[in-house]
């Protein structure tokens, strides 16, 4: 009994808490996608004013994208005519939050965590926004807008179908994206809870200047989705991390990693770049400094916390309802990993029939269905491409006819992405 307390009570109780709201975040998240038109996020977003970053951010906002998923929307977004400041405003603001980050934000951190990190986001978007405006301005934005409609010709068009699409989207695809580092966060909260030692972080606590800068070195070049992000910083914090720090960790990690500073400097220019970064870093610091020195500490004294520790000790029985979740949440999590991980990895080098041209590329940088579909959708647009498929797991591209291979190169790395033929 005391080896289950110790090392495997951690991740079951994280799993549960976090469940139910993840399930109806998804399920949310479903919703949005299915029943909102395609292109209606991009078309208030091409001015280089003040209402359009305003638009980015509240378009962004309750959106479940990660920060990996979040790029070739924006570089998407970008290439239809959304001004830089617009797009930088929405890559600042979109990661930090999302409705199933919110939901399972209150569910562990309790509260106001849940309200300071939309909150904080909004404000951080608007300023990276508003300073990317100042200094990168589009002169007509015509560098910005490519040909091209919305793709509808599939979309859903029935109550029913918007249903299905709803479900699949939210429970299939979405897991697919962000499942991987879900679980990686609940596996770090559990091993951070189970081994960092009890008060590491106060030694620090004196000086939160360095107590958050600490943190920024490990969040900004690594990658964690906003919801894999909660389970880490509840554990830090009950190792002695301040929430201000915790909320530095929140801000940073889900906005920045090595892989997106690479795309959004050739996307956006350097101007851009160090506009977006630069607002994130200062941003967090001062909201986390504010949050240590002038917001009450028993605010983050959350029932979340104590009821973690009432867990381990055994108090009382898990609510049928968190139980029935976390078994539904572990299945759908299985199964979308198998789909990403097993099904079909090498389904683009399967051979054509011998009369069809067959192209295959190598694409690198894709981690996630948003990225999948930016790379399908620029090689089918390649004058002469048919039958395009893109697997995410293996990355490979396969397009049949006689598209220009150079052609099908250049299209992927005008999305972001580094490419070439096998």
């Amino acid at each position: 009994m005391e080896i289950w307390n110790t090392y495997f009570l951690p991740f079951v109780f994280l799993i549960e808490e976090m469940a139910p709201y993840l399930l109806l975040g998804f399920l949310i998240a479903g919703v949005l996608h299915a029943f909102v038109p395609q292109g209606t996020y991009r078309r208030y977003l091409s001015a280089s004013n003040l209402r359009s970053v305003l638009c980015a951010i509240l378009f962004g906002v309750p959106l479940p994208l990660c920060s990996c998923g979040v790029i070739p929307t924006a570089v998407g977004m970008r290439r239809e005519g959304a001004s830089r400041g617009a797009t930088n405003a929405f890559l600042i603001a979109t990661p930090q939050t999302g409705v199933d980050s919110i939901l399972a934000t209150y569910a562990i951190l309790g509260l106001p965590f849940a309200l300071l990190r939309p909150i904080v986001a909004m404000v951080t978007g608007l300023i990276g926004g508003v300073v990317t405006n100042a200094v990168d301005r589009d002169d007509d934005n015509a560098d910005a807008a490519t040909a091209g409609a919305d793709n509808d010709e599939t979309a859903p068009t029935t109550f029913i179908e918007k249903c299905r699409s709803a479900l699949s989207y939210g429970f299939t695809d979405m897991l697919i994206d962000i499942g991987q580092w879900l679980l990686l966060g609940i596996v770090l909260a559990g091993l951070i809870t189970i081994f960092v030692p009890e008060g590491f972080f106060l030694s620090y606590q004196h000086n939160a200047l360095i107590n958050m800068l600490i943190v920024l070195l490990i969040a900004c070049p690594m990658y964690v989705c906003a919801t894999g992000s909660i389970p880490v910083a509840a554990a830090l914090m009950l190792k002695g991390l301040s929430p201000g720090a915790a909320l530095v960790f929140l801000m940073a990690g889900p906005a920045t990693n090595m892989a997106s500073i690479m795309v959004l400097g050739k996307t956006l220019g350097r101007r851009s770049l160090m506009a977006y970064l630069l607002t994130i870093i200062v941003g967090a610091i001062a909201f986390g400094t504010i949050v240590d020195a002038f917001l009450p500490a028993e605010w983050f004294a959350t029932v979340s916390h104590h009821a973690y520790h009432s867990a381990c000790c055994h108090t009382e029985a898990t609510p049928w309802w968190k139980v029935a979740s976390t078994v539904v949440f572990a299945i759908l999590l299985v199964r979308a990993l198998a789909l990403r991980y097993i099904k079909g990895g090498d389904s683009a080098a399967e051979p054509a029939a011998p009369e069809v041209r067959v192209t295959v590329l190598k694409v690198e940088g894709m981690m996630c269905n948003h990225c999948r579909a930016h790379v399908l959708d620029a090689l089918t647009a390649v004058e002469g491409a048919q039958n395009v498929e893109v697997d995410l797991a293996s990355g490979m591209a396969r397009v049949e006819g006689d598209a220009d291979v150079a052609a099908l190169i250049a299209a992927v790395e005008k999305c972001g992405y580094r490419c070439q033929e096998q």
